[in-house]
């Protein structure tokens, strides 16, 4: 993409883009370079897209065929609209996975969306952009039972025998709940999964796969990086996730390169379609949607890798992926950074507590959520708190709290290096608190699951 067309044809097409820049001083004949874009001011949600009606921000100030909706953190909704020549394009990452990861072209797939339906964003687009590889060739059928456990184990009984391979795709702790507690015999459907909304442990994509019957994680499982913003930014690959997993058994490593103790999801994606920057540890990115967007901040925390930095860097420490990959760059992301819990001065990241939960010894008995807090005591003393969500069935007991905790304790120590050395000894355990499937209070059923509490 030549970021700098794209910011003349926005700057003399959208409406809002036009008055932004009027407002900044900003003389649109004056941006030449790429250097003169990069001087160019970032927009925001709230500086720019909720500051506009919605056709100022939309070519020729005229909405889209389709409009989505997204709540995000804040549960304020924002408006996106969507075209099909939107959809045409993400569609490409779709079928990378697809085609490069699940072999689809020469299979029969059933695609199973499990994102939620209606006005958001995640379901019709994605059952839209499925639909597309189907016109595209690809013997790919689609079913979108959506958040509907008892949709899902109806239908895929009777539609999974028809077909060489089963897809899933879906939110990851809503897919590993729906494996774990739906009793299917997922072994028989050469099952495949396509996640997308949270990051993820490389111990929760090897359980998962256990649990799944997915024989090669590298090509089993892929992540999307998807905003409600503008579609599909980035896509897993099985380089990418090969890479993944040398870095996750290397924390030092990983530290090194990445500059945290938590693990980003690691993607590739093509510089044709959207150009990123990275802004002070965040990313932002420019692209042609429904709503076109110049220099973004969408605040998510990450950064921009080349090709053959990583694949250097990866044999400089002695490793040399096997797996196929295309020649473009990579982008990491953590998400966004008020998601920590800070403890004796050091950054407890959700993603720790989750590698935690994910080893063999306390698996069997939890679903993979909880919330962590840094919580005072009578005496204002802090301790590090982790309510567990048990497995359905499971009762709360001193014997799985002490090995949730001990489990838990193990991987902080292992991975968070400020908080081996910063939370006294005496102050590392953590305290467990278990509660049943569906706790009204943490767990509510059909919500989205948030990982801290101030």
């Amino acid at each position: 993409m030549d970021p700098v067309e794209l910011f003349r044809q926005v700057a003399a097409t959208v409406p809002a883009y036009g008055a932004f820049l009027a407002e900044h001083g900003i003389d649109p004949a004056r941006v030449r370079t790429l250097q003169d874009f990069q001087r160019l001011p970032m927009t925001t949600k709230d500086g720019y897209i909720r500051r506009h009606p919605l056709p100022a921000l939309c070519r020729g100030g005229v909405i889209g065929d389709l409009i989505a909706v997204s709540s995000g953190s804040t549960g304020v909704p924002s408006f996106w609209p969507r075209s099909a020549s939107d959809e045409r394009a993400v569609a490409a990452r779709f079928e990378e996975v697809f085609r490069d990861s699940f072999a689809a072209a020469g299979r029969r797939t059933l695609a199973v969306v499990c994102f939620a339906l209606g006005t958001w964003v995640g379901g019709l687009f994605t059952v839209s952009c499925c639909r597309h590889l189907a016109e595209r060739g690809y013997p790919i059928t689609v079913v979108a039972p959506g958040t509907d456990r008892r949709e899902i184990a109806r239908v895929l009984p009777e539609l999974a025998p028809y077909f060489d391979q089963v897809v899933l795709l879906g939110y990851p702790p809503f897919l590993k709940n729906v494996i774990d507690t739906e009793d299917l015999p997922w072994h028989e459907w050469n099952l495949k999964l396509v996640t997308a909304g949270e990051v993820f442990s490389e111990e929760w994509r090897t359980l998962v796969c256990e649990r799944a019957g997915i024989a090669d994680p590298l090509r089993g499982v892929a992540s999307l990086y998807g905003t409600a913003d503008a579609g599909v930014l980035g896509n897993e690959t099985p380089l990418s996730v090969e890479l993944r997993r040398f870095l996750a058994a290397r924390p030092a490593v990983a530290r090194e390169l990445f500059g945290e103790s938590r693990l980003p999801t690691l993607l590739q994606y093509d510089p044709r379609a959207r150009f990123f920057e990275e802004h002070e540890g965040t990313l932002l990115f420019s692209g042609d949607n429904g709503i076109p967007l110049v220099r973004y901040h969408i605040a998510d925390q990450g950064g921009l890798l080349p090709y053959e930095r990583l694949l250097g860097f990866a044999r400089d420490h002695g490793f040399e992926p096997s797996a196929p990959g295309p020649e473009r760059p990579f982008v990491y992301v953590f998400g966004r950074s008020h998601f920590t819990v800070s403890y004796y001065g050091a950054n407890v990241y959700p993603e720790n507590i989750a590698v935690g939960l994910e080893q063999p010894t306390v698996a069997g008995a939890v679903t993979g959520k909880f919330v962590v807090e840094a919580a005072e005591d009578a005496r204002r003393d802090r301790h590090l708190v982790v309510t567990v969500e048990l497995m359905p069935g499971e009762k709360p007991s001193d014997e799985i709290a002490q090995a949730v905790g001990q489990s838990i304790l193990a991987q902080l120590l292992r991975l968070n290096s400020e908080f081996a050395a910063y939370v006294p000894a005496g102050r590392q355990m953590p305290f467990i608190r278990l509660r049943e499937s569906g706790d009204p209070e943490y767990f509510p059923p059909g919500a989205k699951h948030r990982y801290t509490r101030g």
